[in-house]
């Protein structure tokens, strides 16, 4: 799904990536982790369109899209989240998830005016997308609350659910765990598993909950000093010495990201 190719990104002297190479396979649910600098939020901001790197290429599908801007990325499937939700805070749940597709009728004055009949047809339709997924997330006790008024879970699951909206073929997600609860993190974690199960989603995880990424992510790649450290399955990589070197040694003190 995804191909990074010898990617490099440098912010005055600073090199946050360094000829970096990874894969996602279509269809997988891949971890990202490594030590506080390692360069995994820069690679993240590459992908998504908001840094065009230094070198190298990022391919979707076998289409290379380096240096595309994040709403053109949105059009071709692919969807990033960010570790502190940028929900719409004075706007209820039900309408964060409405104003998400692209390409509405209601987004023309003209047709505003003009088409009045078309869209309040694809309203209707939004609506009742947007009831769905409030339904497949649990969150029908706060579908009409102010989406600045949820708890930090919730306003993950409301993040999540903006990503149903897009329909996306790839989803990006930067530290969905971070500040949930361990309860409603469970949650969150069985509805990306099911959404890659039952919808195809392709998911690219950066956490730093090992415990979180051991459930989700196979395979798991791990990142230090802004390259490819390694990669495989978490059981082993608990027990890789480079990763505990990066993590405790050296490698922790790799360039910022």
């Amino acid at each position: 799904m995804i191909s990074v190719e010898h990617i490099s990104m440098s912010f005055g002297g600073i090199r946050a990536v360094q000829d970096c190479s990874l894969e996602i396979a279509k269809g997988s649910i891949t971890g990202l982790i490594g030590p506080n600098g390692a360069g995994k939020t820069t690679l993240f901001n590459i992908i998504a369109g908001l840094y065009r790197p230094t070198g190298g290429r990022v391919l979707l599908e076998g289409r290379d899209v380096t240096g595309m801007k994040p709403h053109e990325l949105f059009g071709l499937g692919l969807v990033r989240t960010f570790q502190i939700p940028q929900e719409f805070s004075n706007m209820p749940v039900i309408e964060n998830l409405m104003l998400v597709p692209a390409g509405q009728s209601g987004e023309s004055l003209i047709s505003a005016c003009l088409a009045w009949a078309r869209v309040r047809g694809e309203e209707a339709k939004l609506r009742r997308r947007a009831e769905e997924v409030i339904e497949f997330l649990r969150l029908g006790a706060v579908k009409y609350e102010r989406a600045g008024n949820l708890s930090g879970g919730q306003k993950k699951l409301l993040e999540l659910g903006r990503v149903m909206m897009a329909e996306p073929k790839v989803v990006l997600l930067d530290e969905a765990g971070a500040g949930v609860n361990r309860t409603l993190m469970a949650e969150l974690a069985a509805d990306i598993q099911r959404l890659n199960r039952e919808r195809g989603y392709t998911f690219f995880v950066i956490e730093h909950d090992m415990d979180l990424i051991a459930r989700l992510c196979d395979p798991v790649i791990v990142m230090a000093a802004g390259r490819v450290l390694t990669q495989g399955r978490m059981a082993d990589i608990r027990k890789d010495q480079r990763v505990i070197e990066a993590y405790f040694g050296g490698g922790a003190r790799a360039e910022a990201a």
